[in-house]
């Protein structure tokens, strides 16, 4: 296995975005949704990306890449139809030890991207190390169609049980077996299907009373009344 599977925590960390079209949209955005501090530098940009700009979800130089772009760079993604440009990237950030990633180019990576499939706090990743994009976004189309909304739902759910548990000062080996029996039961095909009232007659089943489900996604609101 060529590639160290890993989940980068980018929030608050600075990153580059060279190239402003289609490509260096998505890579902006996702990065931007992360978390990440992102600046893009591309003599022409979408409007998707002015837009973002605008909002102040990245910092847009309409301008030719430097290398003094990299300077307190965490990681770049170089995003140009230029191969000249992107190898030039490659090498700058190899020489100050950046993580890089060039779109479609793993040769010229210290990291490659893999397919991502996301519900909620779900986050389904798989690669192909570079080989078949196109397989990878065909397995993706099937893991869409098995992997619903529902999850993630079913995590925030488990994530607000746990959090009330752990507020009772319940260690997490104290509850184990209370997750193990909601995940081996058909709460999840509940989720699936809308029934509320048999999830909150679930949960109350194994947890006690006060665990209803609108509660416990909106515990700041007010509980309902007919």
């Amino acid at each position: 296995m060529r590639y160290y599977p890993v989940q980068l925590d980018i929030r608050g960390r600075a990153c580059l975005v060279v190239g402003g079209g289609a490509v260096g949209t998505r890579k902006a955005e996702t990065l931007a949704a992360c978390g990440g501090r992102v600046t893009v530098v591309s003599p022409a940009a979408t409007s998707a990306l002015r837009q973002m700009a605008s909002e102040g979800r990245v910092l847009l130089k309409e301008r030719d890449y430097s290398a003094a772009d990299l300077e307190e760079m965490f990681l770049v993604i170089g995003a140009t139809d230029d191969e000249a440009l992107n190898r030039r990237i490659s090498a700058d950030a190899e020489a100050r030890r950046i993580l890089c990633n060039i779109a479609d180019r793993p040769e010229i990576c210290n990291f490659i991207l893999p397919a991502i499939l996301q519900r909620g706090d779900l986050v389904i990743t798989f690669s192909t190390s570079g080989q078949s994009p196109a397989f990878a976004k065909k397995l993706r189309q099937r893991l869409e169609a098995q992997f619903g909304e529902e999850y993630g739902v079913f995590l925030e759910l488990m994530g607000a049980i746990r959090r009330r548990l752990l507020a009772r000062q319940q260690t997490p080996e104290a509850h184990k077996h209370l997750f193990e029996a909601l995940i081996e039961s058909n709460l999840l095909e509940l989720i699936r299907a809308g029934r509320r009232e048999e999830v909150d007659a679930l949960l109350e089943r194994f947890l006690g009373s006060g665990f209803r489900m609108e509660a416990l996604l909106n515990p700041n609101h007010p509980p309902h009344t007919p």
